[in-house]
């Protein structure tokens, strides 16, 4: 062998992959700690290579807390650990992908509009558990998240928003040689998380390149990675990052919250966002499901000799005559201003000189149809005449009936009222972009019109229409204009998810005159189920003007509050918890 082949073998025995994971382990160059578990907050992970009892690690599987999603990794020998407990355990359908840190490039390329930082204040992990329970992710505690801010095994990154400060993305990444003095010198990252609702791209890239130059750093050989078999977004990412798959598996606990990865689909998965967060909290009571139209949403719930067929969060308690008071929304807006509740003034489209009458006097209004809903043909904000006829011709296109109404300034506020209570409150906002200096208003609207659909799983998206123009110009812009880097262009006035925007949690900071009118106002129109939308201009305030109520307000849209939960002990107040009744 001449020294060239010698030196070729031993980079080839340098970035071999670790037989510790699937072969014949190697001799330790030191002591490995024994049954290493690390407490990671949403659950354990359980290092299997440093158990030698294979019966004992299924029994510490077993052992996980009730609300946790513990981790069996590294297992040399998963099939005969899954043979201990059988009934218990499954094997996890994840893929394991590995980064070789000293094949690690770094970008060139600074994140544009937020900052990746390690956590680093309580209201960082209060912001964190958070963000975890928005995309429906098992939280570790703030208390959890706060006290590893020393850790030297655990470690917390955050993207923040350069704008407002506002956590954006999240990752954990653990140090094996800290946790058990791993030999290979390896690395893990773990719980990714990116608000669906961010409005600048490339937040998970920069959070898991920051945790591998963390790590390269340190002085590390690798970063291991689990995600979805099926989650080819992510896959995409980390492939092109340089992650490469390896032959690592791991074992679960079989529990409710795993229940869709080892039981398979269930038949109402092919139902919407809206009803499968109701479906799924009357599986987890035990109420029977029935799908009697899984596309546009019909569903049945039977409980003993009660059945109540729903569609998404319209159910049969809901009378036909509320519905119909909150389907007009001149009569939602007639019989609310009889009741004292403030309410903008208000007219029916009758002819265009009527029409550019109420303009004039008003000087900004809103058009939009008497009936509809997820913000189709509104158009918001009409200052010119030119406007004000091709918005009552986008009107027209969703109901004969169009309503001119006064534009009233403030946030727009959407107060989802279950059983007369206020159960959530949230602040939604229209589609906007942030300029690159590089691409033109159209290309960027398309791309944050992407991310929307993939965040929403296709509810969300930006329409390129006539109203988006309008926005786009009326800012200043052509949609072939290229929008200099960091600008914030708002593309619709309008702040419907279906049309683009962005909806925030405030449930906590609803001052208790907003939460009053809420409920006077569902009991005005006496309807059991209903979002009403509000324009404030402060939230801790009084001022209000009520501008429509909705029959079937999206409840998965209000995630981390308990909406469905509250929906469902509306129908079968029987199962509902004793806080609940309360």
């Amino acid at each position: 062998m001449t020294s060239k082949d010698r030196h070729h073998h031993r980079l080839e025995r340098r970035h071999a992959p670790s037989l510790t994971n699937w072969g014949a382990p190697p001799r330790p160059a030191h002591p490995v700690r024994p049954d290493t578990v690390v407490d990671c907050g949403w659950g354990r992970l359980i290092f299997g290579q440093t158990f030698s009892d294979l019966e004992q690690l299924a029994r510490c599987l077993q052992d996980e807390r009730p609300g946790r999603r513990d981790v069996a990794l590294y297992l040399r020998d998963p099939h005969v650990v899954l043979s201990y407990a059988p009934q218990d355990l499954f094997l996890d359908p994840s893929h394991t992908f590995r980064l070789w840190l000293d094949r690690y490039q770094c970008s060139s390329r600074k994140p544009q509009g937020f900052i990746v930082r390690l956590l680093h204040s309580r209201t960082d992990a209060d912001a964190v558990h958070r963000l975890y329970q928005t995309r429906r992710m098992v939280p570790p505690t703030p208390d959890f998240v706060w006290d590893q801010r020393a850790s030297k095994v655990l470690q917390y990154w955050v993207a923040e928003d350069s704008q407002d400060g506002s956590i954006l993305g999240v990752v954990t990444g653990v140090d094996h040689v800290e946790a058990f003095g791993d030999s290979e010198h390896g690395a893990s990252l773990w719980a990714l998380a990116v608000d669906a609702q961010a409005p600048y791209p490339g937040i998970g890239e920069a959070l898991v390149r920051r945790v591998a130059e963390f790590y390269q750093a340190r002085g590390r050989a690798f970063l291991d990675l689990s995600v979805m078999h099926d989650n080819k977004g992510a896959i995409r990412l980390y492939e092109k990052l340089g992650f490469a798959r390896v032959p690592v598996f791991a074992l679960k606990n079989k529990n409710a919250y795993n229940a869709p990865l080892f039981m398979g689909r269930p038949p109402e998965a092919k139902l919407n966002p809206y009803a499968n967060i109701i479906v799924n909290e009357a599986r987890r009571r035990g109420i029977g499901i029935e799908v009697i139209d899984a596309e546009a949403g019909y569903f049945a719930l039977s409980l003993g000799g009660r059945r109540i067929v729903c569609r998404e969060s319209l159910s049969e308690l809901t009378t036909a005559v509320a519905m119909s008071r909150c389907d007009d929304k001149a009569v939602t807006q007639r019989l609310l201003r009889r009741a004292g509740l403030r309410v903008p003034a208000q007219t029916r489209f009758e002819a265009l000189d009527q029409a550019e009458a109420f303009l004039a006097r008003h000087g900004r209004i809103v058009v939009k149809p008497a009936r509809g809903e997820q913000g189709a043909g509104i158009s918001v904000d009409i200052r010119d005449p030119k406007d004000l006829e091709r918005a009552i011709k986008n009107a027209t296109r969703i109901c004969e009936t169009v309503i001119l109404e006064e534009f009233c300034e403030g946030d727009d506020l959407r107060v989802v009222v279950i059983d007369y209570r206020v159960v959530a409150a949230a602040i939604r906002r229209p589609a906007q972009v942030v300029g690159t200096g590089r691409h033109r208003v159209s290309e960027l609207i398309q791309t944050q019109s992407r991310r929307r659909r993939a965040a929403t799983g296709g509810e969300s998206s930006i329409p390129m229409d006539d109203e988006t123009e309008r926005c786009v110009r009326e800012a200043g812009y052509a949609m072939d204009a290229t929008l200099p880097d960091g600008e914030i262009l708002v593309v619709r006035k309008t702040a419907n998810l279906h049309t683009g925007g962005t909806i925030h949690d405030v449930t906590e900071r609803l001052s208790p005159a907003l939460a009053k009118a809420a409920m006077e106002a569902a009991r005005v129109l006496d309807i059991p189920v209903t979002g009403l939308d509000f324009l404030v201009p402060d939230l801790s305030g009084s001022d209000y003007v009520i501008i429509e109520a909705n029959e079937r307000p999206g409840l998965a849209n209000h995630e981390p509050q308990p909406t469905a939960e509250r929906f469902v002990d509306l129908l079968f107040p029987q199962t509902a918890t004793r806080e609940a009744r309360l």
